[in-house]
């Protein structure tokens, strides 16, 4: 089958490309490579234009008739730069996407697969959320995705659309086999800035915030390998008619499904686990919260197990091991030029 990728040219969207391709289906990529590496791309049905740009997208449909469902994944997704250039982010996240949904729909382009993010949760006392926990999107970024959920959900229920929101937790790793990772030169996240601390590329890995109310004082995540997320999309597109027969075909053509490990790790547990994939221990320093953190959450993934017949099964240290085979090839890969600071 053929599926549309948004976004498919990054991290998250190009692996999700390859896991397709293994499981004998045929990604068709549409992304602006604003934040999205053309080598990802190779070989594959490349579109470079907007998500908005509704020419082009009647021509993809016109092109690929036989397209089943489309994965939106392309957004901007930096919390501390949202926070700063919250414009940007309600442009490209919550414009575009309206501008997305409403062409898909006028195409008769009715199936959605949405990735979405726990960061739209509350902080829960016992950190572990479902899918009817509260919601409480602190940072622009977070508030753009819960608002293109809710513009999704409002298509579904008022013109016959069908969507699966996807609630992603914290992927870290690669494409086991290579073919692609995190893509950005200085990356943001917690894991890269690790693997950038543990190369030399920083001074030190920066504990942000450290007085949360968790075990150890530091932020609480659900690190789930990207493969095992790539897999979810999987099986939420080729048995898209299933997943919503399993759900009893709710009325307003809408579902959520957390996408995580059930397993909540703190970021002192990270850096541990970290340093015993890595084999010595990593420069690191405690430093303050940051604009838009939260202490954190975990899921609960028993619905993702119900309706996708999916669980994660990649532990936690290969996601780190195949962090650092990658950031052995990406300046290769990406021709990065690799300036140490130390």
């Amino acid at each position: 089958m053929k599926f549309l990728i948004t976004g498919g040219a990054g991290y998250i969207g190009s692996t999700i490309c390859s896991a397709l391709d293994d499981a004998g289906h045929t990604p068709v990529i549409l992304d602006s490579l604003v934040t999205g590496r053309e080598e990802f791309t190779r070989h594959r049905i490349f579109y470079q234009a907007d998500i908005a740009n509704e020419m082009l997208l009647e021509t993809i449909f016109k092109e690929h008739p036989d397209i089943q469902a489309t994965i939106h994944c392309a957004a901007l997704i930096v919390v501390p730069e949202s926070t700063s250039q919250p414009y940007e982010y309600y442009l490209n996240n919550v414009g575009k996407s309206l501008e997305l949904f409403r062409t898909l729909n006028r195409l008769g382009q009715k199936r959605v697969v949405f990735s979405s993010s726990a960061a739209i949760y509350d902080v829960v006392p016992d950190f572990m959320v479902t899918e009817e926990s509260p919601l409480k999107p602190v940072s622009p970024y977070a508030r753009t995705k819960y608002m293109m959920e809710m513009v999704l959900k409002d298509f579904c229920e008022a013109y016959g659309m069908q969507g699966i929101a996807l609630r992603y937790f914290n992927p870290i790793g690669a494409d086991p086999q290579m073919r692609s990772g995190i893509h950005v030169k200085n990356p943001t996240h917690v894991l890269g800035k690790m693997v950038d601390a543990a190369q030399g590329r920083l001074e030190a890995f920066e504990i942000t915030g450290t007085d949360w109310p968790t075990r150890d004082g530091t932020g609480v995540r659900d690190y789930i390998h990207v493969w095992d997320l790539a897999q979810a999309h999987v099986k939420a597109v080729q048995d898209f008619d299933a997943v919503f027969e399993r759900a009893g075909n709710p009325e307003d053509g809408y579902l959520v499904i957390n996408l995580g490990t059930g397993h909540g790790v703190t970021v002192r547990e990270l850096v541990t686990a970290f340093e015993k994939v890595y084999g010595k221990p990593v420069p690191k320093r405690e430093a303050s919260r940051r604009p838009g953190d939260v202490a954190g959450s975990y899921a609960n993934a028993d619905r993702a197990k119900a309706l996708l017949g999916w669980e994660a099964e990649l532990p936690i240290e290969q996601g780190l091991a195949d962090a650092l085979r990658w950031d052995d090839l990406r300046g290769e890969i990406l021709g990065f030029s690799e300036e140490k600071i130390r």
